[in-house]
């Protein structure tokens, strides 16, 4: 292990790439983790950060959890790889039957997986097969939102909604369709809620009719939307959903990297808001960090399409050669075991409630928060100058980004946008950690506002 402060060499650090990042000003001010616990990150430099967004909505259950850790040294012991070609193995088996056993609905088919980027792809190529082998190879396209994020692989990238993430591998693979995102504080059809009836969700039908029911293979959704600022939906937005899939036999795709794992306060957001969705993916915080995992997770129809002897060949035609490696198993079996048995799902709903109330406090305090909005323990602060006629500030201020900054450099990790900025710590977190964090924030945000 090189000494921290070799680490610090642009020398050294020009050989490495982290994610959107321009490494050529990283290097001149570099953040290098050395290590964490609980809610606590320390950096090569001994410098303390609280992790105000559980790494990247990962670390469901905290950083270096002895028991999950244990758990990780025993299989070691015992089994490490398997060969995925030619048999399964203990702890994957068992923990797909675990997760069957707790996904709402007849989710009951899982398959074991490294990335979120690889889970949302399965699920694509998943309902494509299903589709043809069903005798309807005609639905191929599939549907996503504005705003959505599925992933950095080139079907889910092609799926993602960002036009900043997608136009640098431009052209992109045909048979994706994006619709407006639902986000209330900035209607992109310029209503309001509830007269408008939840029509962003409605629109779905004028979409599926102008592009071909015989064409549209699934829609794609992520229950609470980050990339955007922690877009919650109303009440009626998904169920909404779910009967214009169903009219039209269109497959619901639920990614739910962000939101699973009890970060809405419930081990899914499909249980939160009441909808079962033909295909649940989930990633980040299954395993909370300590290894690889990802997983998709499908219905007794999908699955029957696959499900017969040898020939015809009607298997699913996918896999990747970590998925459903022992050790990722394992964590993820032992991180549901302590969001279980240690009610982590309460503490998250409670926490939530009272983040959220802090935050509506500092709205009342600084006016530029435009919106607060959050489930569980997921918010954003939508920022904006004049929140009473939603003016947002002029762009080159960067103002989330700018507090963002500020708070780092005080000790606090959180998620920031130029416009918007959003809190999810651990689910561990306890009251006095959250006034901690809240603390600097509000020390952060002051600054920022003083330079303005």
């Amino acid at each position: 292990m090189p000494e921290p402060a070799s680490l610090h060499d642009p020398e050294v650090l020009k050989h490495t790439v982290l994610d959107f990042r321009q490494m050529s000003t990283f290097v001149k001010e570099p953040l290098i983790f050395e290590r964490a616990e609980g809610v606590h990150y320390w950096d090569t430099t001994g410098k303390h950060y609280w992790d105000g967004i559980s790494g990247i909505f990962v670390a469901a259950v905290g950083h270096r959890n002895p028991r999950v850790i244990e758990a990780l040294k025993k299989q070691m012991e015992r089994l490490t790889f398997a060969p995925p070609l030619h048999g399964g193995n203990a702890p994957a088996v068992a923990f797909s039957a675990r997760l069957a056993d707790l996904a709402p609905g007849d989710l009951n088919t899982v398959k074991l997986l490294s990335s979120g980027s690889e889970a949302t792809e399965t699920a694509m190529k998943l309902a494509r097969q299903f589709w043809k082998q069903s005798g309807v190879p005609t639905k191929f396209k599939v549907i996503s939102r504005h705003y959505g994020y599925h992933g950095a692989t080139l079907g889910a990238m092609t799926a993602t909604g960002t036009p900043k993430r997608r136009q640098p591998f431009e052209p992109l693979p045909a048979g994706f369709v994006h619709i407006p995102t639902v986000h209330c504080y900035h209607c992109p059809f310029e209503r309001g809620y509830p007269e408008c009836d939840v029509f962003c969700a409605r629109y779905l039908e004028q979409i599926i009719q102008m592009e071909g029911p015989e064409t549209v293979s699934a829609f794609i959704v992520e229950p609470v939307g980050n990339t955007g600022g922690i877009l919650v939906p109303p009440p009626e937005y998904l169920p909404t959903i779910r009967e214009i899939c169903d009219r039209y036999d269109v497959l619901l795709i639920f990614d739910e990297m962000i939101t699973g794992m009890g970060r809405t306060g419930r081990l899914f957001a499909a249980e939160t808001y009441g909808v079962t969705p033909d295909i649940l993916c989930l990633g980040k915080g299954l395993s909370s960090g300590y290894a690889p995992l990802a997983a998709t997770i499908w219905s007794d129809r999908i699955q029957a399409a696959f499900w017969g002897p040898e020939q015809p060949d009607i298997a699913f035609g996918h896999g990747h050669t970590f998925a459903g490696n022992p050790i990722s198993a394992t964590a993820g079996m032992a991180v549901l075991d302590e969001v279980l048995s240690h009610d982590l799902l309460t503490n998250a709903r409670a926490m939530g409630d009272y983040l959220g109330q802090r935050l509506r406090a500092m709205r009342d305090r600084y006016g530029i928060f435009g919106e607060v909005r959050g489930v569980g323990l997921l918010w954003g602060v939508e920022l904006a100058r004049d929140p009473a006629t939603r003016t947002p500030f002029a762009p080159a201020l960067r103002v989330g980004k700018r507090i963002g900054a500020e708070a780092q450099a005080r000790g606090l990790i959180i998620r920031h946008d130029p416009d918007w900025f959003a809190l999810a710590p651990p689910l561990i977190v306890t009251q006095s950690e959250l006034d901690a964090m809240l603390s600097i924030l509000d020390e952060s945000i002051a600054t920022v506002l003083a330079e303005l």
